[in-house]
């Protein structure tokens, strides 16, 4: 499996604590920590359920594998309106700590690579399908922040 969400990590370095969102509510550190959450998911350390009935799944798949990107201002029904709880003391923790998590997500698949895990817009994704969700997801903040454009591959 390649690494670009470790190259999407370079791009974070252009942060800073007060970067203000082109869109959104999140700050920086919420960003990073939202991206957290979501590769915990994809490498097993937590469980979602999906919220879109069965019947949307093969279009929303179809919408994951387009070159589309991720609409802005998305309400994920897990987390809801308003911003989670910081759980990291600064902004270059809270980029550690997603490091660390991107390498267990690449160890997980390394060992598992028939695994099927649950992402609660898409239902069950495979090792491929989690790569392009990344991508897309990382694509879409980084662009939220202006330190990326929603075209680079």
């Amino acid at each position: 499996m390649n690494n670009n969400l470790n190259r999407f990590c370079e791009h974070l370095k252009k942060l800073q604590p007060d970067t203000k969102p082109m869109w959104g509510i999140m700050s920086p550190q919420h960003m990073i920590e939202h991206l957290i959450l979501a590769v915990r998911v994809s490498n097993n350390k937590v469980k979602v359920e999906c919220f879109n009935p069965p019947e949307k799944i093969p279009a929303l798949k179809r919408f994951l594998l387009s070159e589309r990107p991720l609409p802005k201002n998305f309400v994920n029904p897990l987390i809801g309106e308003g911003l989670i709880p910081l759980q990291f003391n600064s902004l270059e923790e809270a980029i550690a700590n997603l490091n660390l998590e991107i390498l267990d997500y690449y160890t997980f698949f390394a060992e598992n690579s028939d695994a099927l895990l649950i992402n609660p817009t898409f239902g069950e994704l495979n090792k491929d399908e989690w790569q392009l969700f990344h991508k897309k997801h990382f694509i879409h903040h980084l662009a939220q922040f202006g330190i990326i454009v929603d075209k680079e591959k």
